[in-house]
């Protein structure tokens, strides 16, 4: 069974960086797209970013210029650099590798929480 496992959450205060990174056990990583969601309390989950196979990305607005995604397929890992970090970042960070309909995973998740 394809694992993915993420890490590099923790606490931080306002206007500091984290790197999360998501390394999958699958051997068809090149082939899909990773997604970094993130889930606040009481709030629905929401999608952060996503790179392509190709290296194309998407940011949700509330991240764009201070989160960067990227991925190394020699190391199966996909990566989320988090800079300038604020309280309304405060969540489960989770990754997830999809391809169409056939690749669909999901990571445990990781606990970003930002004081003020």
């Amino acid at each position: 069974q394809v694992q993915l496992v993420e890490s590099g959450g923790g606490l931080v205060q306002t206007g500091g960086s984290l790197r999360l990174s998501c390394v999958t056990s699958g051997s068809d990583f090149r082939f899909n797209i990773m997604d970094w969601y993130r889930q606040a309390p009481g709030k629905q989950r929401e999608l952060v970013a996503y790179i392509t196979n190709g290296h194309s990305t998407y940011y949700a607005d509330s991240v764009k210029g201070r989160f960067t995604i990227s991925r190394d397929s020699a190391k199966k890992t996909v990566y989320l650099q988090m800079n300038s970090l604020n309280p309304e970042d405060t969540a489960v960070y989770t990754c997830h590798e999809r391809r169409g309909t056939v690749v669909s995973r999901w990571g445990q998740g990781t606990q970003v929480t930002v004081s003020s």
